[in-house]
């Protein structure tokens, strides 16, 4: 082993790693290494709220794909992966929903104490600036901005009119006592700039003598001797010691990545592939779960989105407009306004999400219209289908087999298909009849449910919203329990969007700064840490 040692090592400085390094660096006598795997985000697009619109598209990505989905006629999905620092909240729409009540008390009823929505709100509450809300669902103060939109278009307001002539209600506040109805989400940003985890929770605390944080640091493995995390190795070959915990922040896809490439997992899949077995654990890089998001496109009648702005000296005259005043296209992460309601009536809460795009092709492999469009994006929210994340190889190079196994449930099926009508309906209304000129994709031809399942299979995306793969428990298949820690092995802590027992309903970047926000806590306590 190498002689430099630290007492914890997180590995990922994404939404949940980040946090958890600046909060266990709080307290001075314990020294804390933060490992990224990608580079700094100190490019300009990092860090514009409509620099979104480049991030699907490869910037601060692995590039990676999922495997050809079986019960979607063998499509092949782009899967976005941060590989930056900040992870996924340095690149996503900026979009702060945090989920329904019910996803934490169902996590609670599974066996998980501690996580119920009571138990969570604290946490969200403890990161958060908010520049509008204050109260029993809100705070002021913390390290995370969170903000209304500075820019918003008048279409967004005939959007949520047009939903409420669809039977929607306005949603003032999605995060508060129900997210039922559409309205304008609130953003992570602060004065018009992202505030990505990187961003909130790791620049005030860099100046830190106990904190070194190691950029385009990927690991090799976890170091695990005697049933224990020790430390890492890493690609170079050398390793770091941990006297205290390992803490592996590396996401959904990554956190089981690493755990099998360390020789935990699934031990007839890791023999297979020539790795030595170090705990068998099959439910590493099982329960994937995804929102896919489907979507539809209409034309537009005039100027009434962003879409005029990817003309060069248009695109100059709006950086110029950002630089002075903080407002115009720049300033929008141009998925602001959407909303919650029901496809299945007898849902426990809300399981279609809307995001309204302020335009077209804004994300990777979605089309784009020549004249100017708006994009209505649906999501079923409470899947039932399942998928895996397994190695292609023992190379930690190769990407990693991906499979969200989308629709593979005939519900999500019938479900997701019933959220693209719903969002066609409201594009249909009255309100949004002045901005319009009609719906390009699914468009008439598409009639009947297989005429829409065929759609789907050509026309969808993930949401970016993968969850569950080493997820938390009580029960004899779960690798970890409800403290986060690794069922088997001392020492050995998972913290990120891979520890839901099941996806929460809403997009996942609140939440996993939330869950950063209670592990560290949950860290400190087992370590009679104080601060």
């Amino acid at each position: 082993m190498s002689t430099e040692g630290y007492d914890f090592i997180v590995i990922g400085g994404g939404s949940a790693g980040s946090v958890i390094a600046s909060r266990l660096s709080e307290n001075p006598d314990v020294r804390v290494l933060l490992l990224e795997a990608g580079g700094s985000d100190r490019h300009p697009l990092f860090h514009l709220p409509a620099g979104f619109a480049k991030m699907t598209k490869g910037i601060g990505s692995w590039g990676w794909t999922t495997t050809a989905q079986s019960s979607m006629q063998g499509r092949v999905f782009n899967y976005t992966q941060a590989k930056v620092i900040g992870g996924g909240s340095a690149i996503n729409a900026q979009i702060y929903t945090r989920g329904a009540a019910q996803d934490y008390d169902g996590w609670r009823q599974k066996g998980c104490e501690g996580w119920s929505y009571d138990d969570v709100l604290p946490y969200f509450k403890k990161s958060e600036d908010n520049d509008s809300y204050d109260g029993k669902y809100h705070s002021k103060g913390g390290l995370l901005g969170v903000s209304k939109p500075a820019a918003p278009l008048p279409i967004c307001d005939a959007f949520i009119e047009a939903a409420g002539q669809a039977g929607i209600p306005v949603a003032t506040d999605v995060n508060a006592d129900t997210q039922e109805g559409a309205g304008y989400y609130q953003l992570t940003q602060r004065n018009a700039r992202r505030s990505s985890a990187a961003m909130a929770f790791l620049s005030p605390a860099r100046a830190r003598s106990n904190l070194k944080i190691q950029l385009r640091a990927q690991v090799r493995r976890i170091v695990v001797e005697h049933g224990r995390a020790t430390g890492v190795e890493m690609m170079d070959g050398s390793t770091i010691v941990a006297d205290r915990e390992v803490i592996l922040s590396s996401g959904a896809i990554g956190s089981p990545r690493l755990l099998q490439l360390s020789g935990i997992g699934p031990a007839d899949d890791l023999q297979r592939l020539g790795i030595e077995v170090v705990f068998d654990q099959p439910g590493v890089g099982a329960n994937l779960q995804d929102h896919l998001d489907l979507y539809a496109i209409c034309e537009v009648t005039g100027p009434h989105t962003y879409d005029r702005f990817a003309k060069p000296h248009l695109s100059l005259l709006a950086g110029l407009q950002y630089l002075f005043t903080r407002k115009g296209p720049v300033a929008s992460s141009l998925f602001e306004t959407g909303g919650f309601w029901y496809a299945d009536k007898d849902a426990r809460s809300p399981d279609i999400q809307m995001h309204l795009g302020l335009g077209t092709g804004i994300e990777a492999g979605v089309e784009a219209m020549p004249n100017g469009g708006v994009t209505l994006n649906a999501c079923h929210l409470q899947p039932r289908s399942r998928g895996t994340v397994r190695l292609q190889s023992k190379n930690p190079e190769d990407m990693p087999l991906i499979d969200p196994n989308y629709l593979s449930d005939p519900y999500d099926r019938e479900m997701s298909i019933t959220g693209l009508k719903l969002v066609q309906e409201i594009l249909a209304q009255d309100a949004l009849k002045p901005y319009i000129m009609a719906e390009r994709l699914p468009g008439p031809a598409v009639k009947t449910d297989q005429d829409y399942f065929n759609f789907i299979c050509e026309h969808s995306k993930t949401s970016h919203h993968c969850a569950g793969t080493c997820r938390m428990g009580i029960d004899a298949e779960a690798v970890l329990d409800p403290r986060l820690r690794f069922n088997g092995i001392e020492a050995l802590r998972v913290a990120d969007a891979s520890i839901m027992p099941t996806v929460n309903s809403s997009n996942t970047n609140a939440p996993t700064i939330m869950i950063g926000e209670k592990a560290s806590d949950m860290i400190k306590q087992d370590q009679e840490l104080l601060t």
